[in-house]
């Protein structure tokens, strides 16, 4: 038999995610395999012996190595797979993705990069002043917070936190400070699925989403929002990512690409996605695989 979408998936957060993805595939009218670690025995097995394939591959299996060979044997016979490992991998270094959005135009904090501890254990001065009194600190890969320091006003503190992760090169970056709209900060995540954009406001304390309206994205200038996602998607080739936006002077990208996106929904998580735009991620995925029919 074959799927027209393999969805393997582990993560108990990902349960209404995955039904979602059920629903939309019910109404599009394609065949879906979810994958779960109570059938992943079974299932590999039958991948590997061709009596199950895929077509299309929604890989949410990802920090479980049990769940790798399902995405070898789509790379091997050149399935079609949401977020192609090539551009996950390039567009996961910040660094990289840093020099790669000044190219294309993109406000960015300013920001010094610095060599991993292993190939360069000692590093020159470094001159903090454009960084201003306090800074971020955060290492090129990963997400979710790990290794980012923030609120940090010394060189003691960048040298130490190189140690934290030495293999990896370390971003310096300038504390953002945004506006006020409406007596919230002028922060977002903004969702971007296969052509779509989805823009939240998003507060840098509690975590908290809440859509953007139409009414404040003609107020406030925020349709840019939607315009600058899709620059960071013609860079990144991604299909589905979130990215972070700061509304300071200008737009300022603050957190490039994530590519591992929380699909936590807001009826569930206090600091969860809005349902709706999980919902709409889940509708633009399912046609990737709809189009590849």
């Amino acid at each position: 038999m074959r799927y027209d979408l393999c969805l393997p998936w582990y993560w108990e957060y990902d349960d209404v995610f995955a039904s979602l993805i059920e629903r939309a595939s019910i109404e599009a009218g394609v065949s879906l395999w979810q994958i779960k670690p109570d059938n992943l025995l079974e299932s590999i097995t039958a991948l590997y012996k061709g009596v199950t394939t895929y077509k299309t591959l929604l890989h949410r299996g990802q920090g479980d190595a049990r769940f790798d060979p399902i995405l070898r044997w789509g790379l091997e016979r050149h399935a079609r797979v949401i977020n192609p490992t090539q551009a996950s991998r390039w567009s996961e270094d910040k660094a990289t993705m840093h020099l790669e959005l000044i190219s294309a135009g993109l406000h960015t904090p300013h920001t010094l990069l610095l060599a991993p501890f292993l190939e360069q254990p000692v590093i020159g001065p470094l001159d903090l002043t454009p960084l201003g009194e306090n800074f971020v600190i955060k290492p090129s890969h990963g997400g979710g917070g790990e290794g980012v320091i923030l609120g940090a006003n010394s060189v003691d503190e960048i040298l130490r936190a190189r140690l934290e992760f030495p293999e990896q090169k370390y971003l310096i970056q300038a504390h953002i400070t945004p506006q006020t709209i409406a007596g919230q900060p002028a922060w977002f995540r903004v969702f971007y699925a296969h052509g779509e954009t989805y823009p939240c406001w998003w507060h840098p304390q509690t975590y908290v989403y809440k859509n953007v309206s139409a009414e404040e994205e003609s107020q406030n200038r925020l349709s840019q929002l939607g315009e600058i996602t899709k620059r960071i998607a013609s860079i990144c080739k991604l299909d589905w990512f979130s990215t972070e936006i700061a509304l300071a002077d200008e737009f300022i990208v603050v957190d490039y690409v994530n590519d591992e996106i929380d699909t936590r929904v807001q009826s569930q998580a206090r600091d969860g996605a809005p349902d709706e735009v999980i919902e709409k991620i889940a509708r633009q995925l399912v046609q990737i695989a709809k189009e590849n029919l």
